[in-house]
This record gives structure tokens, C-alpha cells and sequence, in this order.
């Protein structure tokens, strides 16, 4: 006798149970743990900070080691000093020169920001005075919020809008501290800017993680002209798990949206971009050719995405930006750190090289030469002038649309 839907169900969650106990390592169960916690009654939504802290413990121990390794080489290598110090003295070269031929040579000509020596952490309490209005709800959910960064004036004409979203492993998506001063820079030059929060690991496995990112570009295109933004340009950028994010949300747009997306978004939300920044991000889920990229495999498998690559190949190439890449992506602007400790440089450079490839729109690349992970918030030497190159690279796709728009009327 064939055996019933339900047993066959039932026979296949013990299969997976099995699995999993059979692969379970310390790590795994403290998660298991901290979510099943989270669930309890009454004291259930206090303990969810627990998952938060147990999956960014499993992230250092992957990461940790290479970290030190790197530290310790920087230290003990004889000249380093004047190595570093030549490298950021690179840097509004490097900027320039990799805008060339993106931005008009015109607009080029400028006096880049002088260096500065304090980390731009230490400006933080600066910086937010460009946050015109904090805690705004994009979605139902309580991690669905956003502030909104702008001049106190703007001129009568909607300003161009940029979402920025941060970054933490796909475990952390607090918009505390991150990017205040690309978001600052950009606020004073009169774009309309939203910084978000969103849904994490391991209460919240991914694809939740670029749902909420859509959902704050479908809000923007539905809601930022309350607060002086341009509904018909929307631009995304983000660092680190926020620079997958933003490429990921900028290459599955209405054209070349996924289903699974779409499906838990509001009907006819319009999630569009009109260009791209992503800063020092992870835009390969599949590769396992490294020891590095073996054990961020082995993390996502674990903590972000719940499932085994092996069985579930299609979902990592979903998430993948780099194999989503097609010719009628938006705008890119890629930046990372060429000595990038967490995420390799060269994870960069093969996706410029295939947005080069592949996209018909403009595809701008800045390496800059000695920067590690989280530069922006730290190396004062490097951020200014990375804000500026950002800043001209948006100012020019947008100018770039006006122009289009203008023809189109006509």
C-alpha cells in the first residue's frame, strides 16, 4: 500500500530533523536556542536580542581569524607607515580616475575634501543634524522603519532620493552610525535620503532580508514626495550585507523581478531603482573556490538562509547578484578596499567585470588602494573623498535622466 501525503510529509521533517542533528555544531544549537526563545510568552520579544548576538558571535569566529592575521602583518611589517600613508594619499587620484568617462571630465574638475585624521565616527552627533525626521514606518513590521535625512530648505522641485542600507551580516540591519557621512554629504548637496532598518537573521531567514528593501523602494516610489523626493528617481546604496542588498534590489526591479519577491509585496508595488552603490559588498552566494568563501557559505547555510546549497542551489543563485546581472541593469557605482579583510577584493572586481559585460548602462569602479572593511566609519584619510566620488557618480546618472525625460516630452 502507497503511503498516505501526511506520513510521506511527516517522514520527510524527521529525514531533515536527522540531518540536522547529524551536521548540528555548538553554534547551531545556541541558534536553535535563541529562536525557539524568542517564540515564549510574555518574555519571548526580549529575548530575541539573544539570536542577534549568537549569529554575530558564529560571523566573528568565521571571520575573526583572518582579522588578527591581517592586524598582526600590519604591524610587524617593516615600512608599513609610509606604505599606508602613500596608499590614502592615493585616494582622490584613484576617485577621480575611476569616474572618468562616467562623469563629465567637467564636473570632475573640483577641489576634492582634504583627509582628515579622526575616524568619521567621531562625527556623528555632526552628521545628524541633516536627519529631518526619524522612526518613520515604511511597513507593518516594528524593524520596518526609516529616517529621512534632508536640508531644512529645499528647492521647489522634487530632489532625487537615495535608500541607504546598512550593513551586519544579514544579522544585524541597524541603521545606527552607518553611512552618516555619504548620507550627510549628500543631504547638504539637496538630495532627499532614507536610511533604514530590516529584518534579520536568525529570527528572520532570508529572502525577508531584500523583501523589506523592496518594500522601502516601493514606499519611497508611493511616499517620499511628503518629504520633498522625486517618486520618479530613486537611487539604492549600501555597504557590506547592505551592498548585496542594494545590487540584489537593483537588478531584480520590476523588469527582471522574481516571483517569490514579488509575491510578498503589496500588488503594483513599483520596486525600480535608477542607479546603484554598492560599497566593500558580498555579491557572490554560490563560490566555494576559497577557504574564505567556504566558511561565508557554511555561515549562510547555518544562520541567514536555514538550507544546504547542495539542495537548494537555485535559492543562493537567486541571491547572488553577480549571476543576476543583465543588460538592462540600472547605473553602477562599486567601491571597495583593495586589502578588505571580511570581503576579498576580488569579489568586487569579478562583478564590475561582469556588469562591464553584460549591462548597457554606465558601470563605474573604485578600488582604493590599503582600505579594509568599514573604511566609511573609520578611516577619515579615505571617507570624504569616497563621499564626494559617490555623490558625483549620483548627481550625474541623475542629471543623466533629466535630460532623457526631457527629450521624451519633447
Amino acid at each position: 500500500m502507497a503511503a498516505s501525503p501526511g506520513t510521506r510529509t511527516s517522514g520527510s521533517k524527521m529525514s531533515a530533523r536527522l540531518r540536522w542533528f547529524k551536521r548540528a555544531r555548538t553554534a547551531d544549537y545556541l541558534l536553535a536556542f535563541s529562536v525557539a526563545s524568542a517564540s515564549l510568552p510574555v518574555v519571548g520579544k526580549s529575548l530575541e536580542p539573544l539570536g542577534g548576538v549568537t549569529a554575530m558571535s558564529v560571523w566573528g569566529a568565521r571571520h575573526m581569524p583572518q582579522i588578527v592575521a591581517s592586524t598582526a602583518k600590519s604591524w610587524f611589517t617593516p615600512g608599513i607607515g609610509t606604505v599606508r600613508k602613500r596608499e590614502r594619499e592615493q585616494t582622490r587620484e584613484v576617485s577621480d580616475a575611476a569616474l572618468r568617462g562616467v562623469v563629465s571630465a567637467r564636473d570632475l574638475d573640483i577641489d576634492w575634501p582634504e583627509p582628515e585624521q579622526a575616524p568619521p565616527f567621531w562625527k556623528a552627533l555632526q552628521h545628524r543634524r541633516n536627519i529631518y525626521r526619524s522612526g518613520v514606518r515604511y511597513g507593518s513590521d516594528p524593524a520596518q522603519v526609516l529616517d529621512v535625512w534632508r536640508r531644512q530648505e529645499l528647492p521647489d522641485v522634487p530632489a532625487p532620493v537615495l535608500i541607504y542600507v546598512p550593513g551586519g551580516a544579514w544579522v544585524h540591519g541597524s541603521r545606527l552610525l552607518q553611512g552618516y557621512a555619504l548620507l550627510s554629504h549628500l543631504a547638504e548637496q539637496g538630495w532627499v535620503c532614507l536610511s533604514i532598518d530590516y529584518r534579520v537573521a536568525p529570527h528572520n531567514r532570508w529572502p525577508r532580508h531584500i523583501v523589506d528593501v523592496k518594500t522601502a523602494i516601493s514606499w519611497a516610489h508611493a511616499n517620499v514626495d511628503k518629504f520633498g523626493g522625486d517618486r520618479n528617481f530613486v537611487a539604492v546604496a549600501g555597504a557590506s550585507a547592505g551592498g548585496h542588498l542594494a545590487a540584489l534590489a537593483g537588478l531584480t526591479g520590476n523588469t527582471a523581478g522574481d516571483r517569490e519577491y514579488a509575491e510578498k509585496l503589496p500588488a503594483g508595488a513599483d520596486t525600480s531603482v535608477d542607479a546603484v552603490v554598492g560599497i566593500y559588498g558580498r555579491y557572490d552566494w554560490q563560490d566555494r573556490s576559497t577557504p574564505e568563501r567556504v566558511a561565508f557559505v557554511d555561515f549562510l547555510e547555518r544562520v541567514v538562509v536555514g538550507r544546504s546549497l547542495r539542495r537548494h542551489r537555485d535559492l543562493y543563485r537567486k541571491a547572488s547578484p553577480i549571476a543576476r546581472v543583465h543588460a538592462d541593469a540600472p547605473p553602477f557605482l562599486v567601491v571597495h578596499g583593495s586589502a578588505d579583510t571580511v570581503i576579498p577584493v576580488e569579489q568586487a572586481r569579478s562583478f564590475a567585470d561582469r556588469l562591464r559585460a553584460v549591462s548597457r548602462s554606465k558601470v563605474g569602479y573604485l578600488e582604493l588602494p590599503g582600505a579594509g572593511h568599514g573604511f566609511d566609519m573609520t578611516d577619515g584619510a579615505r571617507t570624504g573623498a569616497v563621499s564626494t566620488a559617490i555623490g558625483l557618480f549620483l548627481n550625474q546618472i541623475h542629471r543623466d535622466r533629466a535630460t532623457i525625460g526631457s527629450k521624451r516630452v519633447i
